[in-house]
């Protein structure tokens, strides 16, 4: 029997140069327009806003908001109390009061100093001429070791690249079933536990529960890695592309955590929340600046992406068959001992 050479069904040397060179470019384009489109097409989109006081004197500056067309989703409220209550519990970015004495804008720059900027200058611009500047409070301010927020912008494509990093090594290694679920939950934690050290303790860019943020950024990592090694267990190789895809190209630069995700263009605002590294973001902010205000949203999310990527780790690795070699040794047969002849 003739045996086939493995090089004849080798792909030949000029495809494999034409696949690079054409898939390159391809991907570099993919990674310009994932993060340069959302960047240059930021703008409010739908922003919560709340407008506090009598309907009356609310009406005027109603109307001057309403001139930036589709910027703003007004809220109302009766008074400041219950507009700082609504900033507090994230339900706006913020709120203008009208006052006898003129507007009185609050924000809370914890929830995007991008976006407290951005209220600020459009009240601004909403004020009549010669009006003078309306007041400001910041309701939830920023940490003062990162005033622009910056740092926790930073924070999100290290977790990322830690649960793609996980996802990976787990499914590169071999490792199935139990034992993959161990390895992704245990690698989450450590990273949790080692991010909230970093962030809070050291830096002081986080000021919530240590413990609560130690575990919002392990199940960020958690979501991530259990996605990817998921995707592996259905789709082999191209599922550890395809999460590399989603979570960094994609979720990365749509996760409006360096903003607001209302500052997107549509639809990568909703896109990125529905993506681990929006959705713990968002997360990640609740817990470390509003007591866990408006986390219900994300924490599920992120829930999902965990449980759907291990169970499918789970599944792949029961129906997995047992690798060659593997199998118990064949029991030799024994013959039957021939009837012993009659005397």
């Amino acid at each position: 029997m003739s045996v086939t050479p493995a090089s004849d069904h080798a792909v030949p040397a000029s495809r494999q140069v034409l696949a690079v060179m054409v898939m390159v470019p391809l991907l570099a384009a993919l990674a310009l327009w994932a993060f340069a489109w959302p960047a240059t097409r930021t703008a409010p989109r739908d922003l919560p806003l709340g407008v506090a006081g009598p309907a009356a004197a609310t009406a005027p500056l109603e109307q001057r908001l309403a001139s930036h067309e589709g910027a703003f989703e007004i809220h109302r409220y009766a008074d400041e109390a219950a507009a700082r209550t609504a900033v507090g519990d994230r339900e706006v970015y913020g709120a203008v009061v009208v006052t006898p004495q003129g507007p009185h804008l609050l924000t809370a720059s914890a929830a995007s100093p991008v976006v407290a900027q951005l209220l600020t200058q459009a009240v601004a611009s909403s004020s009549p001429p010669g009006a003078p500047a309306a007041p400001v409070t910041d309701v939830v301010p920023t940490p003062a070791a990162d005033a622009r927020g910056a740092a926790f912008g930073a924070s999100v494509l290290p977790l990322a690249l830690a649960g793609v990093a996980a996802g990976a090594l787990v499914s590169l290694t071999g490792l199935r079933g139990g034992r993959a679920v161990t390895a992704v939950l245990g690698a989450a934690a450590l990273v949790g536990l080692t991010g909230a050290a970093l962030a809070h303790s050291w830096l002081g860019v986080l000021t919530g529960n240590w413990w609560a943020e130690a575990g919002v950024l392990a199940l960020t990592v958690a979501a991530v890695a259990g996605g990817v090694a998921g995707l592996h267990a259905l789709l082999g190789k191209p599922g550890i592309g395809l999460g590399v895809l989603l979570v960094v190209l994609l979720g990365n630069p749509f996760s409006g955590a360096a903003g607001a995700p209302q500052l997107l263009p549509e639809p990568a605002g909703l896109v990125g929340q529905w993506l681990p590294p929006g959705a713990g973001s968002s997360l990640l902010r609740s817990v470390a600046f509003f007591d866990g205000a408006g986390a219900a949203g994300p924490a599920l999310v992120l829930s999902l992406w965990a449980v759907l990527g291990v169970t499918a780790v789970m599944v792949a690795g029961r129906r997995r068959p047992a690798p060659a070699g593997s199998t118990p040794a064949a029991q030799p047969r024994v013959a039957a001992a021939a009837p012993a002849p009659r005397p």
